[in-house]
């Protein structure tokens, strides 16, 4: 694995470093991909499992691997090295402006619950981007269960929350959070890691000034300042602590805080910012999920701040006193 994850990381210095122009091109990496609508119906539909290839239909060849078709919704497929036989999760991008994408894994290093890239393959028109495979995502998983437990969702969001503190504090902002990003790597959904860096924003000169103008994610889980009229700009990293605070409403309830099936009205709820909580709800819970879903971005706690929260502190602590559960190694419970 070391000397896999060095080559990797070689590889991607080489094409930040190498003009876009002198990069050789892969005449093979042609992938045909049926490009979804953008909106609401994304987020709100469920994942279907990935359809097997058949004689007629066989797979896309890019360089060493194979890729099969997903249905994800998003440019990502399952592929398979032709000579080890492993399996890997591609990421199809565009490759115009390619460096700018990837100087987020370059800036982030490595980390237990970001998924690393593996590598990386320039197409003719795309670039193709190789991570682990992995074991479904949050998304179909809450989805499945209707609603998770607070013990279990005190793991499994502590280290979603990590994944964030890590890359805020690297300078990175993820912008278009959401469930259908983290993904398990293990087969008793227990490790979590964020996929895929593709909407990321390095931040570049001071690391506190993280204002950003564009609008970009999911209607469900965009911040009330995002959909605000006029170019105005906005705090990236607040933005990804309210996408978080949507990510662990949705986990503990089982349904988005803030829904319709017309995008002006869920928008116009989003503004407003009025939610409500089940009373079945423990104190904590229902405070943490509370200091994420401020309206005014300012009153919002950070990444950081939200790791120190009792509700996490108290439910992991909980857990392996009582379950003798590991905490995640990288949970940093100081500020």
């Amino acid at each position: 694995m070391g000397v896999a994850t060095t080559r990797s990381q070689l590889c991607l210095k080489r094409l930040l470093a190498e003009p876009q122009e002198n990069l050789p091109k892969c005449k093979l990496a042609r992938l045909e991909t049926s490009h979804s609508a953008s909106g609401l119906s994304s987020c709100l539909t469920p994942t279907n499992p990935a359809p097997k290839s058949s004689p007629s239909q066989p797979p896309s060849r890019v360089g060493p691997y194979l890729l099969f078709v997903s249905c994800e919704r998003e440019e990502t497929y399952r592929a398979v090295h032709t000579s080890t036989q492993k399996q890997y999760t591609c990421q199809v991008l565009p490759l115009q402006g390619f460096q700018e994408r990837l100087a987020a894994y370059e800036r982030i290093g490595k980390h237990d619950n970001i998924c690393h890239l593996q590598d990386v393959v320039v197409g003719q028109d795309n670039l193709y981007v190789f991570l682990p495979d992995h074991h479904g995502d949050m998304h179909a998983y809450v989805r499945s269960r209707k609603r998770l437990d607070e013990e279990e969702a005190g793991r499994l969001f502590a280290q979603m929350l990590n994944a964030v503190v890590h890359c805020h504090h690297r300078g990175v902002i993820l912008r278009d959070l959401k469930l259908r990003r983290f993904v398990f790597m293990d087969q008793y959904r227990t490790r979590l890691a964020l996929l895929g860096l593709n909407d990321s924003v390095v931040l570049h000169g001071n690391p506190d000034n993280d204002f950003l103008k564009d609008r970009h994610g999911c209607p469900a889980y965009v911040g009330p300042e995002l959909l605000n009229n006029g170019n105005g700009s906005y705090s990236g990293r607040a933005a990804d602590v309210w996408s978080l605070g949507v990510s662990l409403y949705t986990m503990l309830i089982g349904r988005y805080p803030f829904q319709d099936t017309q995008p002006a009205a869920l928008f116009a709820k989003i503004r407003r910012g009025v939610f409500s909580l089940p009373s079945g709800l423990s104190p904590q819970a229902k405070c943490l999920i509370s200091c994420m879903l401020r309206k005014l971005p300012a009153e919002r706690l950070k990444a950081s701040e939200l790791l120190m929260h009792p509700w996490l502190t108290t439910n992991l602590f909980e857990c392996v006193e009582e379950k003798h559960l590991k905490i995640p190694q990288n949970l940093d419970l100081s500020l």
